[in-house]
């Protein structure tokens, strides 16, 4: 399915030197503002206060933020859990407050709102359960990377696996850095869509990858530049319409989701938008610059152009 069909190859790789150039500030400002500002960790991270209260009724989640923000409390995740009556509040640790403490002031809060909550559950989550979470999350980020390596090896060639993998890990160094800069809180959501992205990130390389295996067999005359503009415009449209759909589906979780799923489809959104650049230019120019060929991907007999089965014969590129 196609919006429109490009009939004239637009050269990309013409501009590659300053795409990547941009590329390269910009992960170069993520990186300094994560190491100079950090990301700001959510409860899960860093520890603190979870508390399952119960209503009698369904419960009014911006009431109880309003209800918890009155008494100073920062950065507090409010959320339904089983039914729209049960609440999971998480609160961070605050300097000489204990656990007790902040609990008991949050229930007076809220039965002064509405006499029927109930306390079902509260424990202390301490920094250590943080900190596994921490090396869990680098490990999977890891092995995600790993597996996209090994896939992508053998699937088309070592090269555009090493310029696939440098372009999802500059992917999700922007997103980290963007968390950085403004400070948005980093929870185990956002962590998710991450690892969302680098998945979608290796499909829309994959797409440009295979069309550029298929470029390569078909017309043999067209140099690597040439067959990298020719695979990046002929899945412009598929990528239109691939990745505004996507996008169609974030923004109404970003706009509509409530406060638990903002920053999970803010990092998506940021995610997508890179992730169609990187795929596009990023990877294709370092694949190119590492030297792929012809002779790289084609393993069998090439087809000569102008054969009859072929139905690019005679096209103009």
């Amino acid at each position: 399915m196609e919006f429109f069909r490009i009939r004239k190859t637009i050269p990309f790789m013409r501009h590659a030197p300053v795409l990547n150039a941009i590329s390269i500030l910009t992960f170069a400002l993520a990186v300094f503002f994560l190491v100079s500002r950090g990301l700001h960790l959510s409860v899960e991270f860093t520890g603190g206060t979870v508390m399952e209260v119960s209503y009698q009724q369904s419960a009014e989640l911006g009431q109880v933020r309003d209800a918890i923000g009155k008494l100073g409390f920062s950065d507090v995740q409010v959320q339904n859990f089983g039914t729209s009556r049960d609440v999971m509040i998480r609160l961070p640790v605050q300097q000489g407050l204990t656990a007790e403490q902040q609990t008991d002031r949050v229930m007076d809060a809220l039965k002064a709102a509405d006499p029927g909550v109930e306390l079902r559950r509260n424990e202390f989550v301490g920094p250590q359960v943080g900190d596994e979470l921490t090396t869990n999350g680098l490990k999977a980020l890891a092995m995600v990377v790993v597996g996209i390596m090994v896939y992508l090896a053998f699937r088309f060639e070592w090269k555009f696996a090493l310029a696939t993998v440098f372009a999802n890990l500059h992917d999700v160094v922007i997103i980290l850095g963007f968390f950085a800069f403004f400070q948005w809180e980093f929870s185990l959501a956002v962590l998710a869509a991450v690892l969302a992205v680098l998945g979608y990130s290796v499909n829309e390389s994959v797409v440009i990858f295979d069309r550029v295996r298929e470029t390569f067999r078909r017309q043999r005359k067209l140099s690597t530049p040439e067959v990298m503009n020719y695979a990046i415009t002929s899945t412009i449209s598929r990528t239109i319409i691939t990745h505004g759909s996507t996008q169609l589906v974030v923004l109404s979780m970003f706009f509509f989701g409530g406060p638990t799923l903002h920053y999970f489809a803010l990092a998506l959104t940021i995610g997508i938008c890179f992730g169609i650049y990187s795929s596009c230019f990023v990877a294709a120019s370092i694949a190119m610059w590492l030297g792929v060929k012809r002779e790289d991907l084609i393993k069998g007999p090439v087809k000569r152009e102008g054969d009859p089965d072929d139905p690019n014969a005679g096209a103009v590129v």
